[in-house]
């Protein structure tokens, strides 16, 4: 089994999200999100996404809620892709974030295809 890590993600209103990702790419995630964050106060438009914001990265889980899992870090990242693909933004060169996103999608992809684990 790959090394995987973990991204610890706290929602504005207080709930925890962990995201399961491989250990090779876990600090672009964060890096993403911390860019991310950085940048959606300049978004003018009216769909701006409520990030999450990331505030740990650990290299093992133990979860001891039953009611909690991590969420698979491609999947994440799909999703991520698809709320920022959705915002009407025209004052901001949107397409620089997506691009950011696009290429760990990419990059995930082709690790979880080399892993076999799709």
């Amino acid at each position: 089994m790959p090394e995987m890590s973990y991204i610890l993600l706290q929602q504005e209103q207080g709930d925890l999200l962990f995201v399961e990702m491989p250990a090779s790419h876990a600090y672009q995630l964060s890096a993403l999100n911390l860019r991310l964050h950085k940048e959606l106060s300049k978004l003018t438009a009216d769909n701006v996404p409520k990030l999450p914001r990331a505030i740990a990265e650990f290299r093992a889980l133990d979860l001891l809620d039953e009611n909690q899992s991590p969420i698979g870090g491609l999947h994440y990242v799909n999703e991520l892709e698809r709320t920022f693909a959705s915002i009407r933004e025209s004052a901001y060169p949107l397409v620089s974030l997506l691009t950011e996103i696009r290429a760990l999608q990419a990059q995930l992809e082709q690790w979880y295809e080399e892993e076999d684990m799709l």
